[in-house]
């Protein structure tokens, strides 16, 4: 049924566009964009203009989701599928923005078997079958993370049913190789978190293999050079499976 998602495609874009100064303004703001190359740019926009289509946005408790905040959304999430295509995003629909952080329960049971119950604030969450949710203040104010490409790296994780750090690989791509880039990069984190060290990292990556590939994404594309200064095996694998190279891009 290719061809059906190919009408709709062709559909979409002759149909509908970006306005030229909303999309230099929001764009304008991500700066991790700036490198990519003019035919990269293009298809970026491309791949927002049908995630907008695709998605559907809603704000938590009336929040109004305007025009630039979509847009902001659309085009950090596509730019880790911008090598791999839009259905890499498919079989989900929903995007909730709160103003702010947001409140979850969450229930744990400990290893004596017994259930712990508790509220949790969170910057975004994201589920296998959506929605993904987001606060919209860390989205546009907080310079330490990058909730957007966060929550979709682990939808992208997530496509074969856990976020554990080991999404689906591409054919000719190697999982020991990949298992072990990223075994030995947590676990080294993970000590220097345990013996309060500071990280470059968030911390928060040391919360278990998922939330280190989701916070190692985010700086792949919004720190690239660091990521393969400190991280290079686990740099090269993500350079396999996401089919780019932010960092060398900024060398253009």
């Amino acid at each position: 049924m290719g061809w059906i998602a190919d009408w709709r495609r062709r559909r979409v874009l002759a149909r509908h566009s970006i306005d030229d100064a909303l999309w230099d303004r929001v764009t304008g703001a991500l700066g991790f964009l700036s490198p990519l190359s003019a035919d990269e740019t293009r298809r970026l926009r491309e791949l927002a203009l049908l995630f907008l289509a695709d998605k559907h946005f809603s704000g938590a408790h009336g929040f109004e989701v305007t025009d630039a905040m979509r847009l902001s959304i659309a085009a950090q999430a596509c730019l880790p599928v911008l090598e791999l295509g839009l259905e890499r995003y498919a079989g989900w629909r929903e995007i909730v923005v709160y103003a702010g952080d947001f409140r979850v329960r969450i229930a744990e049971t400990d290893e004596d078997g017994v259930m712990h119950e508790f509220e949790d604030e969170r910057a975004g969450e994201s589920w296998p079958g959506g929605p993904v949710v987001l606060s919209w203040d860390a989205a546009a104010n907080d310079p330490e993370i990058n909730v957007v490409i966060h929550e979709f790296a682990h939808m992208l994780d997530m496509a074969d049913g856990d976020a554990d750090g080991r999404p689906p690989l591409h054919a000719g791509m190697d999982r020991r190789a990949w298992n072990e880039a990223f075994r030995a990069a947590y676990e080294g984190f993970c000590d220097a978190v345990d013996r309060g060290r500071d990280t470059w990292l968030d911390p928060y990556a040391a919360e278990d293999p998922g939330e280190f590939f989701a916070v190692v994404s985010e700086m792949f594309f919004t720190d690239p050079a660091q990521t393969r200064r400190r991280y290079p095996d686990v740099y090269d694998q993500l350079k396999l499976f996401y089919r780019q190279d932010p960092a060398g891009r900024r060398r253009r």
